[in-house]
C-alpha cells in the first residue's frame, strides 16, 4: 500500500527531488521580489533602512518602533 514511500528512502531519488523543491522555492522568492506591482515604492522604502536610526519623523515612510 505504501510502497511508493520506499522511493524516498533511496538517496539517488531524494537528491533530485530536493533539487526540484529548492529550485521552486528559489523561483518563488525571485518572483515575489521582482513581480510585485509596488516594487519600486517598496525598494525605495527599503533603501534607507541601514541608515535609519529609529528616530524619524512621522509620515516619512519608515517604520517607527512603538513601545507597548
Amino acid at each position: 500500500m505504501f510502497d511508493w514511500l520506499n522511493w524516498f528512502t533511496d538517496m539517488q531519488n531524494t537528491k533530485p527531488l530536493a533539487l526540484v523543491m529548492f529550485f521552486i522555492c528559489f523561483v518563488g522568492i525571485i518572483g515575489y521580489v521582482y513581480l510585485g506591482k509596488n516594487r519600486s515604492k517598496r525598494f525605495e522604502a527599503y533603501r534607507y533602512i541601514p541608515l535609519d536610526d529609529g528616530q524619524s519623523e512621522p509620515g516619512s515612510g519608515s517604520r517607527e518602533l512603538k513601545d507597548e
